[in-house]
Order: C-alpha cells, then structure tokens, then sequence
C-alpha cells in the first residue's frame, strides 16, 4: 500500500505557485489576490478559511478575509458578493459553505461572477466543464484529480466508483473521470442512496472515490482487492483519551481498507489539502484569463 500524500502533494504546488507569483512581481505585473468571505462561527467553515488566508500568505497571494455576522440578512450579504464582483482588485473569491438557513446558498452561488468563481461552483463553469471548455474546476474534484496525476495513478479503461452525488464533489468527479483527458477514461458509476447491493458495485472499482458523509462507512469487504481508494470526507469525533478531545475520521474505516488498497489517501492529509491547492491554482488562472 502506498499513501496518496496530499499534504505533501499540497506543498509541492503551493512552492511551484510561489515560484510563479515572484516571476509576476519580477514582471511587474499583479499579485493574485483572493477574498474569502464567512459568515458566522462554523468551526470547521473558520478552520478551513483560516488554512486558505495561510496558504496564500505562503504562495505570494494577496488574501482578505471577511467576516459577517450569522444575523446578517440574505440581501446584505449579496450586495457584498456584488461588491467584490465589482472590485478589481480582487482576482477570485469564496463564500464559504454552509450559509445559515435563512440565507439561499443556490441564489448565493449564483451571484458570483463565474470569472471570479474559484470555488468552480458556478453553473456556467459547471456547464463549461461538462463541455470540455476552460473553466475554474470544483476544488475538491480537481485537487482529486491532481493528487491521481501526481502518483501517476493509470485511469484510462479502469472502472472507478464514485460513492456521493453531491454537486460539490460527487457529481463534478464522476464527469471529471469520465472525461478524456490524462486522468480520465474511466468507465465510472455514480452511486448514491439509492443505489442496491452497494458493496457488489464498490468490489469491482479499480479507483474508488467515497464522498457520502459518513464515518467509517467504507469497510474492507466493499473494497476490491489493489484498488486506489480516495477518501473525500473529514469528521470530528469526540474523543477523551486525546489531548485535543477529538479524532478525525474519514468517510473509509482506513486501517482494514488500507490492508487491501494499492494507494489510499489519509484523513487528515488527503484530499483536504489538495483542495486548498486547487484554490490557489483557480486563483492564478483567474489571473491568466483577465
């Protein structure tokens, strides 16, 4: 078994990145600058920004970070959107996820310029990825696909599984490894909640993608024996006998599933950094595309 290593994976672009941003400077040309914008106090939403505002100051990136409050109205909160659509100063932007409930997150996404949209949730560079145009790719799916390409994982002609329909992560990658590109040309299946006999479906997967939500649910006996696994989910487990209170799990029960896989991707230090790398790529792009 080898470990997909997205931590380090991670590093590697992020120092490529920074290579860039001095080749900018040295140019004279614009610093990247990324704003992200949350609302409220999500403890993993804050974590998570806060590891994006690092990252850029790593890589060269301009960052700004605001912060609203969880009683802001869904209209306030759109006219800052549209605010940061209009300064251009500001290369890309997040609103990070998930919005409190009396604010619609779909309404939210949509008011993003999607030249701005370095998150890739977009519909129009959702569309334009489905057509095989340039556009920002979903974080998750892309840092996915690059942490595959980076441990020169063979996909084309292999049956990968994709377990999650998400719009975020599941949906988007099993267009991605469909597609015919490099890390690709899969014959994928998309399965979800209510899929039947689920394990007789995940046993035949050469790459197995688990993006479900839940702890633990993957076990050995779903798994086919030298298949790349990717965990994509990430919880907080109470947990006394550590001295932070908590473990993190992934979405697969790792120790007996990494007995059977050729690669499998930690949790922490799998796809979650990988997904903040791909933040930093869109961000770069969207330099290139003005």
């Amino acid at each position: 078994m080898e470990l997909l290593d997205g931590k380090k994976t991670s590093d590697d672009i992020k120092f490529e990145i920074s290579k860039k941003v001095e080749e900018l400077k040295a140019q004279g040309k614009k610093t990247p600058h990324l704003a992200a914008v949350i609302v409220g106090n999500d403890g993993a939403s804050r974590t998570y920004v806060n590891s994006k505002v690092k990252s850029c100051e790593k890589v060269g990136f301009r960052s700004t970070l605001i912060e609203l409050p969880d009683t802001i109205s869904e209209a306030d909160l759109l006219a800052k959107v549209n605010e940061l659509n209009n300064d251009d100063d500001v290369d890309g932007f997040i609103v990070q996820l998930p919005l409190p409930k009396h604010i619609d997150e779909h309404k939210v996404t949509l008011a993003v310029k999607p030249s701005k949209d370095v998150d890739g949730f977009h519909p129009e560079n959702l569309g334009r990825m489905m057509l095989g145009l340039p556009c920002f790719l979903p974080a998750t799916p892309a840092g996915i696909v690059e942490l595959l390409d980076r441990y020169n994982i063979e996909t084309s002609g292999k049956d990968c599984v994709v377990i999650g329909r998400s719009h975020i992560v599941g949906s988007p990658m099993s267009v991605l490894m469909a597609r015919n590109a490099k890390v690709g040309n899969c014959t994928v299946t998309l399965t979800h909640s209510r899929t039947k006999n689920l394990a007789e479906v995940t046993k035949r997967a050469d790459i197995l993608i688990v993006a479900i939500g839940k702890p633990e649910f993957v076990t050995a006996d779903m798994v086919k024996e030298g298949a790349v696994v990717v965990d994509v989910g990430i919880h907080r487990i109470d947990d006394p006998s550590r001295q932070s209170g908590f473990r993190l799990l992934g979405d697969v029960k790792y120790e007996e599933v990494a007995a059977k896989a050729s690669f499998i991707s930690p949790v922490p230090g799998g796809v979650g950094p990988m997904t903040i790398a791909s933040l930093m790529l869109n961000t770069l792009k969207a330099i290139d595309m003005k």
